[in-house]
């Protein structure tokens, strides 16, 4: 809810949301000696408290603590839920009673200018209007925690919100496993607090001893690392009492069985599972949008659909190093305090490299993602 007194708030709204003083068929016009000359001076007013620009003040609305915008409305009127899902411009938002309605999105919410590529994620905990039908609008969305979310063109694209843990999957074979892949992960949960846990599935399909490097060196930084197999049924029990309990999401690229794990772990799902392209060896969607999943056995888990990049969002390139917990201890060594650790002379992480105290793959990784490389 808004917090009680101004019930202003100055904020901007989407280029498509705002009409245009000028008109744009000036040369049409002309063209029919239908435009007064003398008069156009005096006519036209480009004001910048005019039409043209977006910035609008929002009577009923106020900042919240996080400094995003908090409308008000009457909660007598509305029901508290949470997002299930969203598919299009509908939401699926399960309220405290068990009942699920179809929520369209208030105009306002979807109107202002945001970073966000859409306004609802999965995991959002919303504010109501119901309706018949089980119908409703979602009138206001409460302030995020334990965000996963990546770039897109630009934007940020929210996979989902309030989770308290990430499930990297990968696999180790088909497709290949990619540690690149899981780096950006675990710098995307160092940044929004999350717990990262790895899971690496289908060891059935190699030399599980084959493994140990990597996992040897994730191990040594403090990240628990999971083997799986979830059609042999091996670590499942490890991994269903991690989820038990816990908002928790899974995520990776597609192909790495994350739908086959959640039909492990929770029995009655019959999730669609895909395949492995042969010629590619990339996975096939089966999982099209951001699905919470309740658990039996107390929790839930987001299921989410495959991905094929995965571009950091508002991370710096300055900032890369302070993500990487093998990293961070040797940049106190390096000779200049804004060292990128690439190709300054005197660099202390570097030096560790070289003196096999940081692991070559991972500092490969760090400068992959430093310079701003794409998986």
């Amino acid at each position: 809810m808004a917090k009680r007194g101004s019930k202003k708030f100055r904020t901007e709204f989407r280029k498509n949301r705002s009409t245009r003083v000028r008109d744009s068929d000036l040369t049409r016009q002309f063209a029919k000696d239908e435009l007064n000359h003398d008069k156009l001076a005096s006519a036209e007013r480009l004001s910048g408290k005019g039409d043209l620009t977006r910035k609008r003040t929002i009577h009923g609305a106020t900042e919240g603590d996080d400094g995003e915008l908090q409308i008000d409305f009457d909660p007598a009127e509305c029901l508290q839920g949470r997002v299930l899902r969203v598919r299009g411009l509908n939401s699926e938002v399960e309220v405290e009673s068990g009942q699920i309605y179809q929520c369209a999105t208030r105009r306002l919410l979807k109107t202002l200018s945001t970073d966000q590529r859409h306004v609802v994620a999965a995991g959002d905990r919303v504010w109501i209007r119901p309706a018949d039908n089980h119908e409703g609008i979602i009138e206001s969305i409460e302030a995020r925690y334990g965000i996963l979310c990546r770039a897109s063109k630009g934007r940020q694209h929210v996979i989902v919100a309030n989770v308290d843990q990430l499930l990297i999957v990968a696999s180790a074979a088909e497709p290949y496993l990619k540690p690149n892949l899981i780096d950006r992960y675990l710098i995307t949960a160092e940044k929004a607090g999350i717990t990262p846990i790895i899971c690496i599935n289908k060891v059935d399909l190699i030399e599980p001893a084959d493994l140990q490097p990597l996992v040897g060196v994730y191990g040594q930084m403090g990240y628990q690392v999971i083997l799986l197999s979830a059609t042999q049924g091996i670590g499942v029990e490890r991994l269903r009492a991690v989820v038990r309990n816990r908002a928790s999401v899974l995520s990776g690229q597609s192909g790495v069985g994350k739908s086959t794990i959640l039909n492990a772990i929770e029995p009655g799902l019959n999730l669609r599972v895909g395949h492995v392209s042969e010629t590619t060896d990339k996975g096939r969607h089966t999982t099209t949008t951001a699905s919470l999943v309740p658990l039996a056995a107390g929790g839930h888990v987001v299921d989410t659909p495959g991905i094929r990049q995965f571009q950091l969002w508002d991370v710096i390139p300055e900032e890369v190093a302070g993500f990487f917990r093998d990293v961070r201890p040797f940049i106190t060594g390096c000779r200049f305090p804004d060292c990128s650790h690439t190709h300054e002379e005197g660099c202390g992480v570097k030096g560790a490299v070289a003196d096999g105290f940081l692991d070559v793959r991972r500092y490969e990784s760090y400068c992959q993602i430093h310079a701003g490389d794409l998986v």
